[in-house]
């Protein structure tokens, strides 16, 4: 079913220095008085930066309050208590900030500046947001972000395993695309084409410089901001969360201590590549091997035993979602191959 309409972000800067013109970016459409919510922790000078723009530019700062739970409802909460007058959402950090910023500003119909200070997956940039109710985990739909503003200079700045965080979830998508297309052949599903094609050529735009300076945090950011795009065009999640996102979500309720969203995708998928069987595993290897992502896995190895566990769990995750773990029990090969393969040396512990 085609969508009647899609929402794209108007305003897209990815530059060194954009944090310092987040008052100008918000002035120009005539934005004068905004809300900031932004994440539990952020560094100091990073919020002075954006204050100092603000004020700067005539914006005037309603009120700037710290996200530490992303609930509904604490959105809710925040969407009570939102300022009189208040003409847009700015969310600065990283994914509970922003997802709540996203959500308040869908509620209250106002245009949302999605400031991400990482690039550690595509929720900045996704059209729902990922958040608790009653303390169980919710997909809310909010569609994207009317401006995206990303200052290379402080992602450049955020720990080396953020960035590989966002490596292994842009890696996902290849994985993610092909179990879409399989749910097409086992169940018809339908298929959104020119979404599967922009989620696949963002993985590759960035494998033109896969690197952690300025153009390849560039590459990464674009290509995780064109997936929240690709999601628009589908309508559903589809184009960037197949069988490894089932998994991560799993481990996200069964590990004591869950790793970073992508360490768990990427790893996810490159396991799953091979089981998939369409000529993307060594694509798959040799961008995690480039990027040094197994590093920031070995930091912190996973448990064995948690992935087991859940892997069994991961097909039940969502209702009607055809994915590879749909067709048989994919563990044996996984534990066989995790076992042997001398990429995944050091990443799992008994």
């Amino acid at each position: 079913m085609r969508k009647p309409h899609i929402q794209v972000p108007e305003v897209v800067r990815m530059k060194p220095g954009a944090l310092a013109r987040l008052g100008l970016y918000l002035a120009r459409p005539g934005l004068r008085q905004v809300l900031l919510l932004h994440s539990q922790g952020l560094r100091s000078s990073i919020l002075d930066q954006a204050r100092h723009s603000l004020s700067a530019y005539g914006v005037e700062l309603q009120a700037a309050a710290e996200v530490t739970e992303a609930s509904v409802e604490n959105a809710v909460e925040r969407l009570g208590a939102l300022p009189k007058g208040t003409q847009a959402i700015a969310g600065l950090g990283g994914g509970k900030a922003l997802d709540v910023a996203k959500y308040v500003a869908a509620l209250a119909g106002l245009p949302y500046y999605a400031v991400p200070t990482s690039v550690s997956n595509d929720g900045f940039c996704s059209p729902q947001a990922s958040l608790t109710l009653r303390g169980r985990r919710k997909s809310l739909p909010t569609g994207l972000p009317y401006a995206v503003i990303v200052d290379l200079e402080v992602c450049a700045g955020a720990p080396v395993p953020l960035w590989h965080s966002g490596v292994g979830d842009l890696i996902a998508k290849l994985t993610a695309v092909t179990d879409w297309k399989l749910a097409f052949h086992a169940r018809g599903a339908p298929v959104n084409d020119l979404a599967a094609l922009l989620s696949d050529a963002t993985v590759y735009q960035f494998l033109a410089s896969p690197t952690r300076d300025e153009e390849g945090i560039r590459l990464l950011a674009t290509a995780l901001m064109l997936n929240g795009v690709a999601m628009e065009i589908a309508g559903s999640s589809r184009p960037a969360s197949g069988s490894e996102h089932l998994i991560s979500h799993a481990l996200d309720t069964v590990a004591a201590r869950p790793a970073l969203h992508g360490l768990q995708t990427g790893t996810a998928a490159y396991l799953l590549s091979r089981i998939q069987g369409r000529g993307q595993h060594e694509r798959i290897a040799e961008a995690l091997a480039r990027t040094r992502f197994w590093e920031s896995v070995r930091q912190a190895p996973f448990s064995l035993a948690d992935w087991r566990a859940a892997v069994a769990l991961a097909p039940s995750i969502k209702d009607d979602f055809y994915t590879i773990l749909s067709e048989r029990d994919c563990w044996p090969e996984m534990e066989a191959w995790i076992a042997e393969d001398p990429h995944l040396r050091g990443c799992f512990t008994p």
